[in-house]
């Protein structure tokens, strides 16, 4: 388990760091209301972003993006309004993005593929 939890922050400051060089800015990394996560949370010129980061090492039989299904779907936006609710007062008027980011580990430097608007979240 441990080994599966260093993963995901190698693979999430992976993505932080590919971002923040497209531009975003990092908001919040792992914010955590209750049992609900949201990875990153990042703001640049076309809104907020709730971004959802799978790791896998080289030759998983899965790709990282077919793990966020509806359930996770749901979870992150329930989170995502939580977020809202309670810090979305600093943040001002934005539209809100769902993306994915996939991230493969292996001996070099890791492979991202950013997925922008990944879901558009249903109301729960």
């Amino acid at each position: 388990m441990k080994g599966n939890v260093e993963k995901g922050r190698r693979g999430e400051e992976a993505v932080a760091q590919y971002l923040t060089e497209k531009g975003h800015t990092i908001i919040e990394k792992n914010w955590r209301s209750g049992h609900l996560e949201i990875d990153l949370i990042t703001l640049d010129r076309f809104g907020l972003h709730f971004v959802e980061v799978k790791t896998r090492q080289q030759g998983s039989p899965f790709s990282p993006r077919e793990s966020v299904g509806a359930a996770k779907q749901k979870n992150i936006t329930k989170a995502a309004l939580r977020f809202l609710g309670t810090k979305g007062r600093n943040i001002g008027q934005v539209e809100a993005f769902f993306d994915v980011a996939s991230v493969i580990l292996d001996d070099g430097s890791p492979q991202i593929e950013y997925i922008p608007n990944a879901f558009i979240p249903l109301m729960y």
